[in-house]
């Protein structure tokens, strides 16, 4: 009978340790927990009841291995009653680790508002557009929020080799075409931002003209420069606004009302 104690000791230790041990650095096998992030903050988001016209949301990126300053960021973000959401604004990892995708949304999932994340170019790295897929869901989508329509855009070109048509045209057509009634107008969120190296510059003129053709498109949003800017590329009066990484301690805070908007930098 003891010749089969210490096998059958070594299999309960096998079958009570399988939680700790990772088979793949991109493993997509992930509880319920971890999937449709997106759509899931999405549908929290859509059943607030505006008392208003103004919407006011949190814009930040770039969390990628700055773990404690986002402790810090949802912190400081808790202790405001004006926020109605959060956007990532990408690179949420290094990368593109199914752990590290975890430990981030853990910090933030801490925050009182619902938050969507948008994909960037560290998050694409390995299989990490795959792990991306798998926690977030689609890498663009939109929601309708106050007559306001928020666009996301996977705009990470070179991450994925030009082999993917990046910006997705076909969405953004299809997205032009829907809801024309719902909203008044419209913000845009990239995490790259037309003119850098990473966007398929041989498109952003097209890019634009279609952006231009959402119902009153108010400004854009981006953060893969790591620093706070504000650019007409273009140079038609549509603005590009940067903001800083995680790191440095800042996030933005948009104010939205009918045809206007302004912003302020805050520090933690």
């Amino acid at each position: 009978m003891k010749r089969f104690l210490l096998p059958l000791a070594f299999l309960l230790l096998v079958l009570s340790s399988c939680e700790l041990i990772e088979y793949h650095p991109y493993d997509v096998s992930l509880s319920r927990k971890y999937s449709d992030l997106n759509q899931k903050s999405i549908s929290r988001i859509l059943a607030k009841s505006p008392t208003n016209d103004t919407i006011r949301f949190v814009f930040m990126g770039d969390t990628q291995r700055s773990y404690d300053e986002t402790v810090d960021f949802v912190r400081s973000v808790n202790r405001r009653r004006d926020v109605d959401f959060v956007i990532h604004g990408g690179d949420i990892t290094d990368f593109g680790m199914t752990k590290e995708y975890i430990w981030i949304h853990d910090i933030m999932a801490k925050l009182k508002v619902p938050y969507v994340a948008i994909i960037g170019n560290h998050d694409i790295l390995g299989h990490g557009k795959e792990v991306y897929k798998s926690i977030y869901g689609d890498y663009n989508f939109s929601f309708i929020y106050n007559q306001t329509k928020f666009l996301f855009l996977n705009t990470n070109a070179l991450e994925f080799d030009y082999s993917t048509p990046i910006p997705d045209f076909g969405y953004i057509r299809a997205e032009l075409d829907q809801d024309r009634s719902l909203y008044n107008q419209t913000i845009v969120a990239m995490h790259v931002q037309p003119f850098d190296l990473e966007f398929n510059n041989n498109t952003a003129h097209y890019f634009q003209d279609l952006i231009r053709q959402f119902n009153n498109p108010l400004f854009a949003i981006h953060a893969h420069a790591h620093v706070r800017m504000q650019n007409d590329f273009f140079k038609d009066g549509f603005i590009y606004i940067g903001c800083d990484d995680i790191h440095d301690r800042n996030y933005l805070v948009f104010t939205v009302t009918k045809n206007k908007y302004s912003y302020e930098v805050v520090y933690f």
